[in-house]
Parts: C-alpha cells; sequence; structure tokens
C-alpha cells in the first residue's frame, strides 16, 4: 500500500469513529412549569407564556422542554408538586397562576431559578426583599390584580348604583388573597353605605350553594375575587348571575367574554407573557436577584353589553367611551 493511501485510510477511520460523537443532540434545558388550574381553561395565557419564550430565543419542543405540572384547582396539592419539580432539577420553575404557586415554589427550592406570576406585593407577600434587587432565587411579576380590586368595585356601583347589599365571593384556600380583596372593599363599601355578604368559595359545589342561598336572602349585586379558581368557573360564574339576574364585576375578561357583566384587571396574558421572557433571560444565563420585579401597567376594562342589556342596565357613556372592549 501506497504511504498516501495508509495516510488517507487512517484519517477516514478516525473521522469515522468520532462522528458519532458528534452527531448526538445537545440536551435542551427543562422549564418547571406550575399552576394552580388546567391547561384546558389557560390557552390564551398559554400562548403569551411561550410568547415570551420565543422572544427570547426559545421554542418548546426545539431548543426548550417544559414539564407542566397542573394541580386541577387543588391547590393543597401545589407543595407536592413543587416539591416534584425541584427534585427533577429543572432549570428553572415558572410558577404560574397566583400566590400559593409562588409560595410552594419558594419552599420547594432556594436554588433553583423561579419566576412567579403574583396579583399582590411580592415584598409584603415576602417572596422578594426588594421589587428592584429581588435577591435570593426569585423574581418575577405583579399583576396588581388585588391593587385594582377598589377600583372594580366603584365600576361596579357605577353599574348598579342602587346596589346597597352587595355578595362577595372569596377563595378562602387563597388566604392571603382573600384577606387582600376584603381590605381593599371595605373602605371602600363603607364609604358608599354599602353592606357586603363574604361567601368563602373554593369549589363548583361553594359556587351552586351560594347562588341557592340568594334564593332567600338575595344581594343586589355580585363581586368576585381575583382568583384563578373563578378564571376557571368562568363558564358556571357567568350563567349564573344571568340566570340570578344579578350585575357582577369580575376580574378576568375571560369571565366577562363568557356573559359577565364587566370586568377590570391587568393584561395577565401580557404577565405571563413576562414570565416566559424572564424564564428565557434566565437559561441565557441571567440571576433573577439582578432581573427587578415587574409591575404590570396594562389595564384592561371589559363591558358585556348584552349582558348589561338583558339585566335591563344602560351602561354610562363615560365607562363606554374607557372601555378597552365592549361586547355588543
Amino acid at each position: 500500500m501506497r504511504r498516501r493511501d495508509f495516510i488517507q485510510g487512517i484519517a477516514g477511520s478516525a473521522i469515522t469513529f468520532i462522528s458519532p460523537a458528534r452527531a448526538q443532540p445537545q440536551q435542551v434545558p427543562t422549564i418547571g412549569f406550575l399552576n394552580p388550574s388546567s391547561p384546558d381553561t389557560l390557552a390564551d395565557r398559554l400562548r403569551g407564556f411561550r410568547q415570551g419564550l420565543r422572544e427570547t430565543g426559545f421554542v418548546e419542543g426545539e431548543n426548550v422542554a417544559i414539564l407542566y405540572r397542573w394541580a386541577d384547582n387543588q391547590d393543597d396539592r401545589l407543595p407536592e408538586l413543587a416539591r416534584e419539580l425541584a427534585g427533577r432539577r429543572v432549570a428553572v420553575i415558572a410558577a404560574t397562576g397566583g400566590t400559593n404557586a409562588a409560595l410552594a415554589s419558594q419552599a420547594a427550592t432556594t436554588t433553583i431559578p423561579t419566576v412567579f406570576a403574583v396579583p399582590g406585593d411580592a415584598v409584603k407577600l415576602g417572596l422578594v426583599t426588594s421589587i428592584a434587587r429581588p435577591e435570593g432565587n426569585l423574581t418575577g411579576v405583579n399583576f396588581l390584580s388585588s391593587e385594582l380590586t377598589a377600583k372594580r368595585f366603584e365600576l361596579l356601583h357605577e353599574l348598579a348604583p342602587a346596589a346597597t347589599h352587595i355578595a362577595v365571593f372569596i377563595d378562602p384556600s387563597n388566604a392571603a388573597n382573600a384577606e387582600s380583596i376584603l381590605t381593599e372593599i371595605k373602605p371602600a363599601a363603607d364609604k358608599l353605605g354599602i353592606q357586603l355578604r363574604v361567601f368563602d368559595v373554593a369549589t363548583s359545589h361553594d359556587i351552586d350553594a351560594a347562588f341557592a342561598s340568594f334564593a332567600h336572602d338575595r344581594p343586589d349585586a355580585l363581586f368576585v375575587g381575583n382568583d384563578q379558581f373563578f378564571t376557571a368557573r368562568r363558564v358556571q360564574l357567568a350563567n349564573l348571575a344571568s340566570y340570578h339576574r344579578l350585575p357582577a364585576a369580575f376580574s378576568a375578561d375571560q369571565i366577562a367574554e363568557a356573559g359577565g357583566l364587566m370586568s377590570y384587571s391587568t393584561d395577565v396574558t401580557d404577565a405571563w407573557r413576562q414570565v416566559g421572557e424572564y424564564a428565557g433571560r434566565i437559561l441565557k444565563g441571567a440571576k433573577p436577584a439582578d432581573l427587578p420585579v415587574v409591575q404590570m401597567s396594562k389595564f384592561k376594562l371589559v363591558i358585556n353589553n348584552q349582558t348589561a342589556r338583558m339585566l335591563g342596565i344602560t351602561v354610562p357613556q363615560p365607562i363606554i367611551v374607557t372601555a378597552d372592549e365592549v361586547i355588543e
């Protein structure tokens, strides 16, 4: 064999030997996704989350994997699910869906970067030490739903000015959020001379039972708290409020779109987009301590004029003009 042929043969063998190793696909990072609800009720918000990931260069199924854990409206499952994600050593945890998911993730790990989406002040909740400099392994988004509670209550009063008795639905399984709701609306109710009747509502059966009680003690209107559980039960709530002919205020535009009279909230879908963006930035090397907690500034007022007409309500023109969406 000539010397040149011998060298080429060795080179070819070497290439054949090392090419399988080079061809092996790189392992993609995994995001642990924690939520107290179920995916069938949150399609639009999931699209927002994935959009945020795309904005940072990550596409699910291509260069990032997402390990989903849903509590199916059983908040007591969240700690176990959070510990499971931590045990899988995911690269980052996205704790969407409110305070309980964020607190469960915080308790599960002090090292895995975690991005939360909560309706209230993250400092008061004990999630971070500072909005500007979160420190620790957590950061995220405050979608300010709690801060908008009083304004939502005032809008309900403008739509139903004769209402003097208002029923209030809160979810007792989300204690911090429930307390915040009552703290915000009681002064407004006292100022307007409105009596509140508070219902602890944590299950679909609780919703049915609360409306059934209206046959004996009917309120003039209904105020539903800002909890993801209520968004998940939006069709039930909207239908029962219409059946009982009750003006009702909600914190999620999906409920107004399902037939509720009105909703006023921040753009929660955009908040989820921000969670996705932060998760992507962390995958690229950013530290949670260097990412300030985002204070959402996009607010959305939705009026369902079909429902208003059914209830015999003429929506004041200033509200129509300022609404972001009027459903005719």
